[in-house]
């Protein structure tokens, strides 16, 4: 569970990366309601059950930033952020099917600051 064994950096797990501090991975389905329910059995598995997360598709559009075709994001995460985890759309894709996953190390020193980017 990466919760409780977080991968350290450089390495590899299901798919995702970790830089020690930070474990992402993609997760794309047939809709954006599909990868919401994988990204779902995902986190129950890893241990971040207790983590409230949006109940729907629906509800996660609710969290998409309204960006305009030629715009870039600079600021701010484009998705749900809920500490210890980031459920994001993916910045090239139009269709909102993929979501970007990540997880955060709990046991870094300064964890809540770095998590909001204030360090």
């Amino acid at each position: 569970m990466i919760r409780f064994d977080f991968p350290p950096e450089g390495s590899t797990y299901e798919g995702g990366k970790s830089d020690g501090w930070q474990y992402q991975v993609r997760f794309a389905g047939a809709n954006l309601q599909a990868t919401l329910d994988m990204v779902r059995i995902f986190l129950e598995e890893e241990g971040y059950a207790d983590v409230p997360i949006p109940a729907n598709a629906k509800e996660l559009l609710y969290f998409k930033l309204p960006i305009k075709r030629d715009q870039i994001l600079l600021f701010g995460d484009n998705g749900y952020v809920h500490n210890p985890l980031k459920i994001l759309f993916d910045p090239n894709e139009n269709r909102n099917k993929t979501l970007i996953v990540c997880l955060f190390n709990e046991k870094t020193d300064k964890h809540l600051l770095r998590f909001h980017n204030k360090l």
